[in-house]
């Protein structure tokens, strides 16, 4: 934690470099941080309002059902693309691992920021549509405390998943495929009651699926499960102190591999 804050100043123009790289090119710019969230509202709205005409078990009168599966897409895209892109990180900056003294184990760290980004902007959308239906309540100001698990179980992992794309490429492949799993195996599209019981006690392990739930009991106004988060936090701290202990371990051997 002291080399993050440390070099914070290095850390924030590479995911200043890392967002603005995405854009490049692009005939709206950075403006697609907006548009994108906007048109992703605009085809849930679309699909499970008005096709699907689906509801959430308890769903208040006046919440629309996508708004509800929104939020929990919002943490875990959060999640999703940090850990994606993690397998890269370390393997995208050969010349900073080679041939100067740099701080490695702050370039995870950079889709993770640039993450925070993006979520920042889906969740001033989502703001702005409970406004528009009426549903805003001050307990939404509570996600950014609530994703802090998640935060630092993506943290975590993608410090391990750094390590491991230095030596076997094709964790670029794999880890994209296993987020892509975990999103249906997450309470994203559904609300965690609905699984069967006997599966339930192995989706009260899952830290994404709590921050999820007490991420859309936030939004709704509702009592939030503070021991089950407290349980994610204290996964999400091990996950990232593990994390962090292997990348010291592996980061010697770096150079070599690259």
């Amino acid at each position: 934690m002291l080399s993050i804050i440390r070099h914070r100043y290095l850390l924030g123009q590479l995911i200043k470099r890392d967002v603005l790289l995405r854009y490049r090119g692009a005939m709206f710019g950075v403006a697609w941080m907006f548009l994108s969230p906007l048109l992703m509202l605009a085809i849930f709205a679309f699909v499970f309002g008005h096709i699907f005409q689906a509801r959430w078990p308890e769903q208040p009168e006046g919440m629309p059902f996508w708004l509800m599966l929104y939020t929990g897409l919002i943490v875990f895209n959060l999640f999703g693309e940090t850990v994606s892109r993690a397998p890269a990180t370390v393997r995208s900056y050969p010349s900073y691992v080679k041939k100067i003294i740099f701080p490695v184990e702050i370039l995870p760290l950079v889709p993770l920021g640039a993450g925070l980004v993006h979520a920042a902007f889906n969740l001033a959308i989502l703001v702005a549509a409970l406004i528009w239906f009426d549903q805003l309540n001050l307990a939404l100001l509570m996600i950014p405390v609530l994703v802090v698990p998640v935060l630092l179980l993506a943290l975590g992992l993608s410090w391990f998943l750094a390590a491991w794309g230095v030596y076997i490429k094709d964790m670029t492949q794999i880890v994209p495929l296993f987020v892509q799993m975990l999103l249906f195996l997450s309470p994203v599209f559904y609300p965690a009651s609905a699984v069967p019981a006997f599966l339930r006690p192995l989706y009260h392990l899952n830290p994404l699926g709590t921050v999820i739930e007490a991420s859309r009991d936030a939004i709704l106004g509702q009592g939030i499960a503070w021991s089950a988060w407290f349980v994610a936090f204290a996964v999400g701290l091990a996950a990232a102190w593990l994390g962090l202990a292997f990348f010291h371990h592996a980061r010697d051997e770096f150079a070599d591999a690259l």
